[in-house]
């Protein structure tokens, strides 16, 4: 990575609150400044809007900008993390799945497949990586361990990640490995999972750009995670090689599936940096 150009980049491109992420990863920051950058993001009723979520730049709570909150917390531990968990539960149907989004309030700028949501059916995607998150910072701070919701949330995702007979959206496939990583005892799931990703380890996104695509890295981030064993470490190595080759001339990363609004497409970059550096340094490429 080249460095100076990725500082110069986040000052000059990405919004607050990655920037204040992009320190804690340098070292330089504190969980106090990330903080009060999510807070601006928070609603009275403990969840999160205001284009948290880049795509969805609605005010009101949604389960879509949970999972960016959660993030937050996993680098940044907070009482606001059980806060999140209360108003999950609020909007959790009977199954214990969530929404893959509520209706919107504002629908100016927000992408086709969140106004288009049916808020009244449980999506396995948005409640598999909403919940994988929460194991992450659930793992690091206590605060959340024994939630009902995250109870709920678990026991919806494992059902329905057994129920499957088929390869699922290549996304809904991804955010159910990932949670699987958090459920060690299930390692039969986390198997089933990995015979429905092709031996390379990329999957086209059904329904996304030309160019977009699933490949080692989405589907298991970091080295110690029980879904690495479902690639080989060529196909990882280069999967690596590829990410960090993605560094643009003005120091930031790109993300390759549509985006909506400029303000959007820009949200996307910051974000998209701050994790690209993460996964870089977490396998050893920094």
């Amino acid at each position: 990575m080249d460095i100076d150009k990725l500082t110069s980049f986040m000052a000059g491109h990405a919004r607050l609150l990655d920037r204040r992420r992009f320190e804690l990863l340098t070292g330089v920051g504190s969980p106090e400044a990330a903080l009060a950058a999510l807070e601006g993001y928070r609603n009275a009723d403990g969840g999160y809007g205001w284009g948290l979520e880049p795509d969805l730049r609605s005010p009101e709570s949604q389960p879509g900008a949970a999972l960016h909150a959660f993030e937050v917390f996993e680098q940044a531990p907070s009482p606001r993390a059980a806060e999140l968990c209360d108003w999950l539960e609020t909007v959790t149907l009977p199954d214990g799945g969530l929404p893959f989004a509520l209706p919107l309030t504002v629908s100016a700028a927000t992408a086709p497949w969140w106004r288009g949501a049916d808020s009244t059916t449980s999506s396995l995607q948005i409640t598999a990586v909403t919940a994988a998150a929460a194991w992450r910072v659930a793992a690091r701070d206590g605060v959340i361990n024994g939630h009902p919701w995250l109870a709920r949330a678990t026991a919806y995702c494992l059902e329905a990640i057994a129920s499957l007979d088929r390869r699922p959206h290549a996304y809904v496939l991804a955010f159910a490995v990932r949670f699987l990583d958090a459920q060690p005892e299930h390692a039969e799931l986390l198997d089933k999972l990995g015979a429905f990703i092709p031996p390379d380890g990329e999957l086209h996104v059904e329904g996304g750009t030309e160019e977009e695509k699933l490949r080692p890295l989405d589907f298991s981030p970091n080295p110690d995670l029980p879904s690495r064993r479902l690639f080989t470490k060529e196909a990882v190595d280069a999967d690596l090689d590829r990410l960090a080759a993605l560094q643009q001339e003005d120091g930031g990363w790109t993300v390759d599936y549509a985006t909506i609004s400029p303000a959007g497409a820009l949200d996307w970059r910051g974000a998209i940096t701050v994790h690209a550096v993460d996964v870089l340094r977490r396998n050893g490429r920094s």
